[in-house]
């Protein structure tokens, strides 16, 4: 009979099929509308400013609605997707995102954009959740570090592209801001192929559907050609249809409650660093004295350093795990962050503010594979929702702080401010994080997130990857 152990078995030992490759290559498409409309109202916002007299408050406020969005499709949109499947919910939070982006498009004051933002946010996370959980479940062991970086570069296209067709729309005329939104909806392309992808085996199996997760690795392992035999490996999860097995409360209690905290920790700060310097770069460098077009030129080749970005992700993520890399890459954020904020000359401007998006995006594909690992499969969505969302809820308060410091204290102090978000998620990812690397999802779901000195921690240490 299926077991868990053994659907997770079949699909670690497959190389990368064809239905790998178009699951790929159709998440890749949802991603880099995804990353681009992520950004659309950032790039829009000066012209806001401009022509609608939209405050830096403003702006604030409804960057922080999206957040609420996001913060609030992450978290139930995780849930959901453990109960009715990764594959239908990437195509609802697909419908939506796309949907409510288009509708951006008609927004003509602070209230609409509100509730426009808000809405299209639900649907960005909803669907960021779900297909990174998607790829860690159906992606052979050994690669799913490498095949998330992959998704992430080509998705990461869309902030420069959406950044240098902001930089030419924008300033045609009084209401061409409006067609930024309107390519943030061609997601909507890729719903045909959402609809054939498979499901998640291991999520099939859970919910003791074991003729469809038969199927689903079926369609899997078409095309593999002669596979190794299947090693002998112990049943470590909680039977499926077990009340242990997927109680939301076992987020908060024990080992999953441990991981919980340390990733909530981890995705606040590093939200409140990556959005404290991608959402406002544009309006700070236009209130520091830089015209519209100066600012969002200054912005728009910074961002070339996102495809690089997670490009540089893919040699390290299986090799080295993603404990190490997070931790180096987090403080040469907080350095290249320091660096741009201390510096005027456009140059100089535009080095460290590309050295800061290649390594956020580093980070994010690297983030991005750690945070579902670290959970059990009965409550990876949710978990994984749980504390993208709490990071993505914390910045509600983001843009509040941004602005506050940039009020009070100036310019330079918001790289601070940023530089010191960095800090701290190295911190806490050398001291608290597992080692996840070529290892099974079971087993790293199983041990958990140890306290320092504990005999698993130095053993999980000093294993590799």
């Amino acid at each position: 009979m299926l077991t868990a152990s053994s659907a997770a078995a079949r699909v670690d030992r497959l190389p990368i099929t064809r239905a790998h490759k178009i699951a790929l290559v159709t998440l890749a498409f949802v991603f880099l509308f995804e990353f681009g409309d992520l950004n659309t109202f950032a790039y829009v916002a000066p012209a806001l400013v401009k022509h609608l007299a939209f405050s830096v408050q403003d702006v604030a406020t409804v960057t922080s609605a999206a957040f609420l969005g996001m913060a609030i499709g992450a978290i139930f949109g995780g849930r959901i997707s453990d109960l009715i499947g990764r594959k239908r919910a990437l195509l609802f939070s697909t419908l939506m995102f796309s949907t409510f982006s288009l509708v951006n498009a008609a927004g003509i004051n602070v209230p609409t954009f509100f509730l426009f933002r808000f809405l299209t946010g639900v649907g960005l996370s909803a669907m960021v959740v779900a297909a990174t959980t998607y790829i860690s479940e159906v992606m052979p062991g050994a690669r799913r570090g490498r095949m998330q970086a992959a998704v992430m570069a080509v998705g990461l296209a869309g902030i420069p592209a959406m950044s240098f067709s902001a930089r030419g729309i924008v300033p045609l005329g009084h209401d061409t801001w409006r067609w930024v939104f309107v390519l943030g909806s061609l997601a909507l392309l890729a719903v045909p192929a959402l609809l054939v992808l498979p499901e998640s085996p291991r999520w099939l199996v859970h919910r003791n559907r074991l003729d469809a997760a038969e199927a689903s690795l079926a369609r899997l392992e078409a095309g593999a050609g002669q596979l190794p035999p299947l090693a002998a490996v112990p049943e470590r999860t909680t039977p499926a249809g077990s009340a242990g097995a997927s109680s939301y409360r076992a987020l908060f209690t024990g080992k999953t409650g441990r991981t919980t905290l340390f990733l909530a920790v981890v995705w606040i700060f590093q939200t409140l660093g990556f959005y404290g310097f991608v959402a406002w770069v544009p309006t700070l460098l236009a209130q520091h004295g830089f015209s519209v077009a100066e600012s969002l030129g200054f912005s728009a080749l910074t961002t070339i350093g996102a495809v690089p970005g997670a490009l540089l992700a893919w040699p390290v993520t299986d090799r080295f795990g993603r404990k190490l890399p997070i931790v180096v890459v987090s403080l040469a954020t907080a350095a290249s962050g320091l660096a741009y904020g201390l510096t005027f000359n456009p140059v100089a401007i535009v080095v460290f503010g590309f050295c800061v998006n290649l390594l956020i995006q580093t980070f994010a594909t690297l983030l991005y594979t750690y945070s579902p690992e670290l959970f059990p499969t009965a409550l990876r969505n949710a978990g994984h929702g749980l504390v993208y969302g709490t990071g993505r809820l914390a910045n509600i308060f983001g843009p509040m702080i941004v602005a506050a410091i940039f009020s009070s204290f100036g310019y330079q102090a918001v790289f601070v401010y940023i530089a010191a978000c960095w800090l701290i998620v190295a911190v806490a990812v050398a001291v608290f994080g597992p080692r996840t690397g070529r290892r099974p999802l079971e087993e790293v779901s199983e041990e958990g997130v140890r306290l320092p000195g504990s005999a698993a921690a130095v053993r999980t240490e000093s294993s590799p990857a």
